[in-house]
């Protein structure tokens, strides 16, 4: 099997950038992957697109070496495993809240004995190489998201999991959590309340002995995480870069037509 390049980066102390996908199209895919990501995930959650597009997107993307993530609409493990089977060499999974659901999850995602993922890996099979179904358990990386006050609660819980990787933050979700919508939510969080609970979910992760990502806006933001401790940080989406690109283009044209 292919390793996972996001492990043997980690390994070595190395922080990754991850990019993000939320428009279902191939094409799109290809171009994010050309531009120096680490890995890639598709959004499956909020993105513009479903199961039909994952699989496509993936195929786009395996040319250029970025490893292939998948971010779960839920903690259910059908469509778990065929965002596994299409070929993500790791799951996202939103909205994990206590040690149950994230056993729950871990399950989901690791072959027998150390899960109930059911065997058929249509495309990832051929995509990861030979010897998938006796490496897969150690190559995929699994993450569960603590975006809540009641995730927060249950942190130590939670971190302690067997078989969960890390633990991904959705900033915008946690401000509605923990400040019960007292904040708008966002990224890039500068409120020191939000900074302490980003921090002490990191320090948790830490303690643990499992990886920690945190999702960002902008790449400054991102590169102090990384300076934090984070293993892994997003930048934006693709929808978000291409739109903030454009306004940029169109507002400086506008400039200098006067």
């Amino acid at each position: 099997m292919i390793k996972n390049k996001l492990k043997l980066a980690w390994a070595d102390g190395r922080g990754t950038l991850n990019g993000w996908l939320s428009i279902g199209n191939p094409f799109t895919a290809e171009i994010m992957a050309e531009q120096g990501y680490d890995s890639l995930t598709v959004d499956l959650q909020h993105g513009a697109l479903d199961y039909s597009n994952l699989l496509p997107m993936f195929q786009a993307i395996r040319g250029s070496g970025v490893v292939p993530l998948a971010r779960v609409p839920w903690n259910e493990p059908g469509i778990i495993t065929k965002a596994l089977d299409a070929g993500a060499y790791g799951i996202i999974c939103p909205m994990v809240n206590s040690r149950a659901e994230a056993e729950a999850l871990v399950s989901s995602v690791r072959y027998p004995p150390r899960g109930a993922r059911s065997f058929g890996p249509t495309r990832v099979a051929f995509a990861a190489g030979p010897d998938y179904a006796s490496e897969a358990n150690d190559e995929i990386v699994c993450f569960a998201m603590v975006e809540t006050a009641e995730a927060v609660a249950n942190l130590a819980e939670i971190v302690a999991t067997p078989g969960l990787d890390g633990v991904y933050i959705g900033p915008a979700d946690l401000t509605l959590g923990v400040t019960a919508g007292r904040l708008p939510p966002g990224f890039d969080r500068e409120e020191e309340e939000m900074v302490e609970v980003i921090q002490s979910i990191l320090a948790a992760a830490k303690g643990a002995g499992i990886r920690a990502a945190l999702h960002c806006g902008v790449a400054d933001y991102a590169a102090k995480a990384i300076g934090w401790g984070f293993n892994m940080t997003t930048i934006g989406s693709d929808a978000r870069l291409m739109a903030g690109a454009a306004a940029a283009s169109v507002k400086r044209a506008r400039e200098l037509i006067g």
